[in-house]
């Protein structure tokens, strides 16, 4: 044991070290460091904290776009036959069932003192639920088979919700104010390079491979990333919080509704972020309208990808060190990019189907990456900075679950693409990022969003 000791206090201090040069780097402090809005004991754990953060973040966000249900999933349906519909059902249940429960599961995390675990556990839960969708797509029927991945990722959503919620208050107790935009860019930079790379593979591997094979590759490899991630985030140094203020579900919703009626600024953010979910909502619109330009060929596909996914890799920093500086901005920023990006989309319509047709569609995608990245960066720095510490959970949990509402409700706008046509609903979007941009310049800066 003597032996052992030494030699375990060493990897101590040099992985403190390597923790203090690459916050120094990444974060732009030394011995000026500033844990403005965190607990006093935890200033000393911010740069170990922040490069675990940041190692988790790369893990997860690589496993997301290995299972993307926009992309991987969808497509592996679709290679074992089954219907269509269950197909349009993924991406409605992986956004809103991971929003919609939050409501409920704020007020439990804010009962233990200690919410990282809620993720730990929520991300050893989806990675049981990726690699639950294995034995089903291999061994069930097509409607079988489809009908347990969707209910795989029924688990899988909402165990992201609880992450969701847990994830937040984390960072706000662990991470000072003024850091934590840089530290989101940094997780989606990092996992954006290395879907870059996954999405360059998969141009290849995919199209050689006609078996189900890939898919339980990438399945199973999406499963790992969520448990390495998991280990990530359980190494992070987090004190006790508060935890009065506890509520069961029936008093989250009569708080929720108390929030909405008595914080004008908080209604406002939450209708900005509604009406901003038009750059998300726009993308399989955006491959609807490539599909008529450009073909159907797969290798069309990965490079759309790989545009969106060099898109996550530039946009991040920019975004992350602009939401520090004003968060609000970002969100404002987000939606005019929204807009810009559907005109781009919709002047498409004229060009012939040939290379150029793809190049044009590799800007868009590119400027839809870039559009996503700030509004969602913009409004969670914008809530975790602006949320008072005893609120924070049941305000991000009322945010979320009315936008899983809205989710809900968008679903309507696949069905308007058969009666309208893919244009005019890309127009109704561009119209919504517009709505949006305007709600979110009116909002105050995110200290200014509640009183204390």
């Amino acid at each position: 044991m003597s032996q052992i000791e030494p030699v375990t206090d060493e990897m101590r201090r040099r992985t403190e070290a390597l923790s203090e040069r690459v916050y120094a780097v990444v974060a732009g402090e030394e011995d000026d460091r500033s844990c403005e809005a965190i607990p006093d004991e935890a200033c000393q754990e911010v740069p170990g904290n922040f490069l675990l953060n940041a190692l988790n973040g790369a893990s997860t966000k690589l496993a997301e776009q290995l299972a993307s249900p926009g992309l991987v999933l969808a497509w592996m349906l679709g290679a074992v036959g089954a219907p269509a519909a269950l197909v349009g059902l993924l991406v409605p249940i992986r956004r809103a069932g991971s929003l919609l429960p939050q409501l409920a599961i704020a007020g439990r995390i804010r009962a233990y003192p200690r919410r990282k675990w809620f993720w730990v556990g929520a991300g050893a839960v989806q990675a049981v639920a990726l690699a639950a969708m294995i034995p089903a797509i291999l061994l069930l029927p097509p409607m079988a088979g489809g009908l347990a991945v969707l209910a795989a990722l029924g688990i899988f959503s909402v165990a992201s919700g609880v992450g969701s919620v847990a994830f937040k208050d984390v960072l706000a107790k662990t991470i000072p104010r003024g850091r934590r935009g840089r530290l989101l860019g940094v997780r989606a930079t990092a996992g954006g390079l290395l879907a870059l790379v996954a999405a360059a593979g998969l141009r290849f591997w995919l199209q050689e491979d006609e078996s189900l094979f890939p898919y339980v590759g990438l399945l199973l490899a999406a499963a790992l990333l969520w448990l390495l991630g998991s280990l990530f985030f359980a190494a992070i140094r987090e004190v006790e919080g508060a935890t009065e203020g506890g509520r069961n579900a029936l008093d989250e919703a009569r708080a929720g509704l108390r929030f909405l009626r008595d914080e004008p600024a908080f209604t406002r953010f939450v209708v900005a972020r509604a009406f901003l979910l038009a750059a998300q909502l726009a993308a399989p619109f955006y491959a609807l309208q490539a599909q008529r330009v450009t073909g159907v060929e797969a290798g069309n596909l990965a490079v759309l990808v790989m545009a969106s996914s060099l898109a996550a890799v530039l946009s991040s920093p920019f975004w992350g060190r602009f939401s520090d500086a004003s968060s609000r901005r970002v969100m404002v920023a987000g939606g005019v990019w929204t807009f810009l990006t559907v005109a781009l989309a919709l002047s498409t319509e004229a060009l012939p189907a040939d290379g150029l047709g793809l190049v044009f569609f590799g800007l868009v995608f590119f400027s839809s990456g870039f559009a996503v990245a700030g509004v969602r960066l913009g409004r969670k720095t914008y809530l975790v900075d602006g949320a008072p510490e005893v609120e924070r959970p049941l305000m991000v949990a009322v945010a979320n679950t009315a936008v899983g509402v809205m989710y809900v409700v968008a679903a309507v706008f696949g069905v308007m693409a058969d009666w309208i046509g893919v244009p005019a609903v890309l127009a109704v979007l561009g119209g919504m990022a517009l709505l949006g941009t305007g709600v979110a310049w009116r909002l105050p800066e995110a200290e200014e969003l509640v009183e204390r």
